[in-house]
């Protein structure tokens, strides 16, 4: 916990690892827990469209982020507008190509469970 999922299309030229490890630094100190704790994954989608538009906008970005249960709701949009300040940072405007961003929080179903091997 927490379970990260960062979901791409386009823009090879963003530093992706460094993205995810800074969002891992920022997930730990708002959601007040370990940062050794966060695990992030980035994976990348190979075609897109926003409407019927398949070729003039810059990618796709979305951050999924599953909790433990507890974070109020204020905590949870205080996170999702960093994570959304973040990835301006990481995959700011690129040459008149439009990126869409998005991120969310949601608690992790009470049937989570993980482990180390």
């Amino acid at each position: 916990m927490p379970q990260i999922l960062v979901t791409r299309t386009g823009r090879d030229d963003v530093d992706w690892e460094g993205f995810a490890s800074a969002l891992n630094q920022l997930v730990a100190e708002k959601a007040a827990t370990r940062l050794e704790t966060c695990k992030t994954q980035v994976v990348r989608g190979e075609d897109s469209a926003v409407g019927t538009d398949v070729e003039e906008h810059g990618g796709l970005v979305h951050v999924a982020i599953g909790l433990l249960a507890g974070r109020t709701d204020e905590t949870k949009a205080e996170l999702t507008e960093a994570v959304v300040d973040l990835l301006r940072r990481f995959a700011g405007p690129e040459d008149g190509c439009r990126m869409h961003v998005s991120a969310e929080v949601r608690d992790l179903d009470p049937s989570y469970r993980k482990a180390e091997f």
